[in-house]
């Protein structure tokens, strides 16, 4: 394979002029320019990216961990950090996790071994343990209230979302009201569950299981979701969704089986997705993609901050 030292011969210069060429450095004569460049078209030569990368000290990719690339949640986050990277001149290396924790291991060691520079998760499975031992490698930024000073984080109040809706609606008249949740475990889910149960406690409502439903990610879920609630006894009056196509898919649903929203039942997405706008879906409005572009301005750089987003409550027709 030809090398720096082969160029350098062949066209007569230095390698140091070899190599200003290369890294296209302006002070560099035209007639030696002219030489080199013909004899990389002579030689075929590739840059070792490796070993530049070596030299530099950075590879210019970013790691992003996603478990699901399809969800609108997700995919607006990834957007919002996609816009940041071509400002930045960045790639991204995309783990789609699907919340296996092995994968998420398999991200953090190409960041120990220098592959990547950074890495964002925008939601995780492992504990939070295993990324802070693999702070020493490089940045690590996650996507939630780590409450902790030593990992970086963009975030929305997840707590603060729940307790909102809730209160909207129970000032609404509603005592009976459910939710819906994409997994039972992680952070998010944590978060919201503190939210409904605190929430039944302020106005001493009973606690009903079957109000709760997890797995629920897709549009069809959402007739799941209304298959559940017509058959109980007492039926929740209103239904706090963690996804908008969530809430969609019940008032499709709902308009199949003659069910009225929101006199029988009030449904309230989260998100704001263009599906929520379409079909007039009461919701709270999260800033996916500003949120994408905070995370990846916290793994380019070093602030180690935790930074709340504002969210917002859009009031539409199914509440």
């Amino acid at each position: 394979m030809t090398n720096i030292r082969d160029l350098a011969k062949l066209a007569g210069v230095s390698v140091t002029t070899v190599s200003r060429v290369l890294n296209q450095h302006p002070y560099v004569k035209e007639e030696k320019r002219k030489a080199v460049l013909e004899a990389i078209e002579a030689t075929n030569y590739y840059r070792n990216i490796n070993a530049v990368h070596l030299s530099k000290g950075k590879t210019q990719l970013m790691g992003v961990v996603i478990p699901y690339i399809e969800l609108p949640y997700f995919s607006l986050l990834l957007k919002g950090i996609g816009k940041m990277a071509v400002e930045n001149n960045y790639k991204l290396v995309l783990f789609q996790t699907e919340y296996a924790e092995a994968k998420e291991i398999e991200a953090l060691e190409m960041l120990k071994q220098k592959q990547i520079d950074s890495l964002i998760f925008c939601s995780r499975k492992c504990d939070l343990s295993i990324i802070e031992n693999h702070l020493q490698y490089g940045r690590i930024v996650v996507c939630e209230n780590t409450e902790n000073q030593t990992i970086a984080s963009s975030f929305v109040d997840h707590y603060q979302i729940f307790s909102y809706a809730l209160e909207y609606l129970y000032n609404k008249g509603h005592k009976r009201i459910g939710y819906s949740i994409g997994r039972k475990k992680g952070t998010s889910s944590y978060y919201r569950e503190n939210a409904y149960k605190d929430f039944l406690t302020k106005y001493n409502l009973p606690y009903n299981q079957e109000y709760i439903m997890d797995g629920c990610l897709y549009f069809e879920d959402g007739e799941k979701i209304l298959r559940k609630i017509k058959k109980m006894k007492n039926p929740p009056t209103a239904y706090l969704v963690t996804s908008d196509h969530v809430a969609a898919g019940m008032l499709i649903c709902c308009q199949q089986e003659g069910i009225k929203v929101p006199e029988e039942l009030s449904i309230i997405g989260i998100g704001n997705d263009d599906i929520a706008k379409l079909m007039n879906i009461t919701t709270i409005n999260i800033p996916l993609i500003e949120l994408g572009m905070s995370l990846f301005h916290q793994a380019l750089q070093e602030d180690n901050r935790s930074i709340e987003l504002e969210v917002t409550l859009i009031e539409r027709g199914t509440v």
